[in-house]
């Protein structure tokens, strides 16, 4: 049976935006499908997000699917990173993910300590992309967090193939009132059958 992981993003939660509907559309499919609630999402912290992801995962195959929103994409990609060379798993979709640069955050210290850890601890994207069968990363023009700039890296390290939307802004239920996300079926289709 395929599995499917959604992983939210800083300050997120299962229920918010996107996430019910797109689990529903899925299970639909045929997919056993997991949204986790990650560990202080005010404060998500490496240490304790990929360890997370990793125990609710168990032991990935290539029926393994994930799908990342902000944060959630850089947890999988170092999830992804702490696998053997032997797994590799079927696919992820990443929705305004990031690897180079945020954009607009808070004054606050605690929200650049933490931006600071994901921007520059290192990550093997070479072993990442190694273990990902394929995947697609999705961007909005207008974004204020996750500046377009972030496709180059998806796309020259990751192989991702990569779709602009217009005007979605961080795809978020509550900022932008984001309740549903077809680009990401699409994404999964493509990817499933690649």
């Amino acid at each position: 049976m395929k599995r499917a992981f959604i992983i939210h993003g800083w300050d997120g939660y299962p229920e918010e935006g996107w996430f019910p509907w797109l689990k529903g559309e899925m299970e639909s499919q045929g997919f056993e499908v997991f949204v986790p609630q990650m560990p202080k999402p005010d404060e998500p912290r490496i240490k304790s997000w990929v360890p997370a992801l990793a125990a609710v995962v168990g032991v990935p195959d290539q029926d393994t699917y994930f799908v990342g929103h902000s944060m959630g994409c850089q947890t999988i990609i170092r999830y992804l990173e702490t696998l053997g060379s032997s797994i590799k798993v079927g696919g992820a979709v990443f929705v305004a993910g990031f690897l180079t640069r945020l954009s607009n955050l808070e004054d606050d210290d605690v929200v650049h300590d933490v931006a600071k850890e994901w921007l520059e601890t290192p990550i093997d994207l070479e072993k990442v992309k190694i273990n990902l069968s394929a995947s697609v990363a999705i961007f909005s023009d207008n974004d204020p967090y996750v500046p377009i700039e972030n496709q180059t890296k998806f796309k020259s390290s990751l192989g991702s193939s990569i779709k602009i939307m217009s005007k979605q802004g961080h795809f978020s239920g509550t900022a932008d009132h984001t309740k549903e996300l077809p680009a990401v079926l699409t994404a999964l289709d493509y990817i499933i059958n690649k």
